[in-house]
């Protein structure tokens, strides 16, 4: 995790105009420059199909800087219209990431994706308050039972969900992740990883300008990794 700093706006603006004469096809960038990871394979990091851009994220429900990234992620794919692809790679260092991606998952295909989306945005809210996996499950009862709704005695018996975050943590080892969040703006000819939050609207627009892309009419929430051929138009793993 990586906790980031605010920026002068005119930076920024100077950001977007020099992403702007970067064209060739599938390189490696980075917003500030110079600042991105040492990567091992990206090779997957595309948009998904139908999109010029997207936001393509690995996220760990832990982590402080992940909570800080939220509403600014959510923010721009509501205001550019684009698809998010979110991974869950909950660090090793951390306690109770895991059984927080699990049971993510499990509201977001047996509940609702925008169900799923409200609850991570409350476990973020409320990290400071949850110290173990007893506190994930007595905050997570209570978030049930405020929504109407009853936890389930066993959220995954048959492992289905923890599967699908382990295929993300796979993935992000692939890649070579070393932090969370690690977010990317992509097209379908190179990525730009974002390593100061605050650049992320500047990057976009220079991605637009640079895929030719157009704003896309409201979609769907984003989903996350192996939900999206149950929810095609929201791609968030």
């Amino acid at each position: 995790m990586r906790l980031t700093t605010m920026l002068p706006l005119a930076p920024a603006r100077f950001l977007a105009a020099a992403l702007l004469l970067i064209t060739p096809a599938f390189a490696q960038f980075s917003a500030p420059p110079n600042t991105a990871n040492a990567f091992r394979d990206t090779s997957m990091i595309k948009p998904p199909a139908g999109a010029k851009v997207a936001i393509y994220e690995f996220e760990d429900l832990e982590c402080p800087a992940c909570s800080h990234a939220f509403p600014i992620v959510h923010a721009a794919i509501e205001k550019y219209k684009i698809p998010l692809v979110r991974h869950d790679f909950p660090l090793k260092m951390h306690i109770w990431s895991r059984d927080a991606a699990v049971i993510a998952r499990y509201i977001q295909d047996k509940i609702d994706p925008k169900a799923a989306e409200e609850y991570r945005r409350a476990v973020f809210a409320s990290q400071a308050s949850i110290a173990s996996k007893d506190d994930l499950q007595r905050f997570t009862q209570k978030y049930f039972q405020s929504h109407g709704r009853v936890m389930p005695f066993v959220v995954d018996p048959s492992g289905l969900f923890a599967a699908e975050v382990q295929a993300d943590y796979t993935l992000g080892e692939r890649i070579g992740l070393t932090q969370t969040p690690t977010i990317f703006v992509v097209t379908n000819k190179n990525w730009i990883q974002v390593t100061d939050v605050n650049l992320l609207y500047a990057t976009i627009d220079s991605a637009i300008a640079q895929a030719g892309a157009s704003p896309a009419p409201a979609t769907k929430p984003a989903t996350t990794a192996n939900s999206k051929l149950k929810h095609p138009a929201t791609v968030q793993k």
